[in-house]
């Protein structure tokens, strides 16, 4: 019989780093789920997948895509991706880390070069390790590092397609890539630019079109916007030329051999779309709650990144632990983030807000931040 021994070491080891994982109930005060226009409740998106279920839209799709998965619904989705947001064609996924691995591990070619901000997401990790280009990191939100990167590769003889990798919004510091200073590098290159637009979709650019609305549509932009997030729903949109699509569609072996997205979150990506764009008073309150949680939280040491995302860097993994742990007790869902999802010795609470909370939560958690910080 396996003693799966080695397997048991591993958690032995994590347990005693106070790094183990464990799933947990929803409990407390929302402080962090992604949610953050408060969508995944929303009354138009239960009515909209109640609607779907009464006309006979089937829950499961059967099958991938290129069988008899491809639904109504799935290609309804891409036309009103693509026009949302202004990009030639979208592909949907069944989440943003099949797209973010699918996108990673299909579309960088043998001769090309992937650089990529040291920040990036585990997803995005997981496709260039699958995939067949040289990867290298820049320094984070260094524009020049990414261009270092690309000259000494032409230098050592690269003759094939750089691809520039990068979040617009970082889900644990907050803070926002300099996309236009990253297209121009990749302009003057003849490189491909790659961005996760996971958490800025919905709350940011006109009618919640991301930071990187103006640069969408361009021959060399590709963007990856999650459904799962400010969109409140499932899924993710990977937005770009058709030759992207085209070309995922026949190689992303990701895509092609997934069980399509059920056709109820189809529809329901639908309605969050319309959403965006009726409701941009939720995006007013998300504002002004982020500007109040500045002012409440930074006597504690939370320092502001003018985005729903504030980090407090604690350091140590116990001590972070024991933090949440306290919050958690207090009435408050916070989570304590530690390595490897941040590097190590910058384990932080991750305080995400959402319109799942008011003002009055956001001041009663600083006083018992206050406390549980002495």
């Amino acid at each position: 019989m396996p003693s799966f021994a080695a397997h048991r070491a591993d958690l032995a080891q994590l347990t005693e780093h106070h790094r183990i994982r464990r799933l947990l109930p929803r409990r407390g005060i929302d402080f962090a789920s992604n949610d953050y226009l408060a969508l995944a409740g929303s009354a138009r998106l239960r009515a909209a997948v109640a609607a779907a279920l009464a006309e006979g839209v089937p829950v499961g799709s059967g099958g991938s895509r290129l069988l008899r998965g491809n639904c109504d619904e799935h290609e309804a989705l891409e036309a009103a991706a693509a026009a949302f947001f202004g990009s030639e064609t979208a592909l949907f996924f069944a989440s943003g880390f099949a797209a973010n691995a699918a996108l990673f591990a299909t579309l960088p070619q043998r001769d090309d070069l992937v650089v990529y901000d040291a920040l990036i997401h585990a997803s995005a990790h997981e496709g260039m390790r699958l995939g067949r280009a040289p990867c290298f990191p820049a320094a984070h939100n260094r524009p020049e590092a990414f261009e270092d990167q690309i000259r000494r590769w032409r230098e050592a003889g690269g003759m094939g397609t750089p691809w520039i990798a990068v979040e617009s919004l970082y889900s644990m510091d907050g803070d926002r890539a300099p996309l236009m200073a990253l297209a121009d590098v990749a302009d003057r290159h003849d490189a491909i630019l790659l961005i996760d637009e996971a958490h800025a979709t919905g709350v940011f650019g006109i009618g919640g079109r991301g930071l990187a609305e103006a640069l969408e549509g361009r021959e060399n932009v590709v963007t990856l916007r999650t459904c799962g997030k400010a969109m409140g729903c499932e899924g993710a949109l990977v937005c770009g030329p058709r030759i992207v699509r085209d070309f995922l569609v026949n190689r992303g072996r990701g895509f092609i051999f997934s069980t399509a997205p059920s056709p109820l979150m189809a529809r329901a990506a639908q309605e969050s779309l319309r959403i965006l764009a009726d409701e941009e008073d939720r995006r007013d309150q998300l504002r002004a709650l982020i500007a109040h949680a500045e002012r409440a939280l930074a006597p504690v040491g939370v320092q502001p990144t003018g985005s729903q995302i504030l980090p407090l860097v604690i350091g140590d993994d116990a001590e972070t632990m024991r933090m949440a742990e306290a919050l958690q007790q207090g009435g408050f869902d916070v989570r304590g983030i530690r390595p490897p999802t941040v590097p190590k010795g910058t384990s932080r609470l991750r305080l995400s807000l959402t319109l799942n909370v008011t003002p009055d939560d956001v001041d009663a958690l600083a006083a018992l931040l206050q406390e549980v910080a002495r």
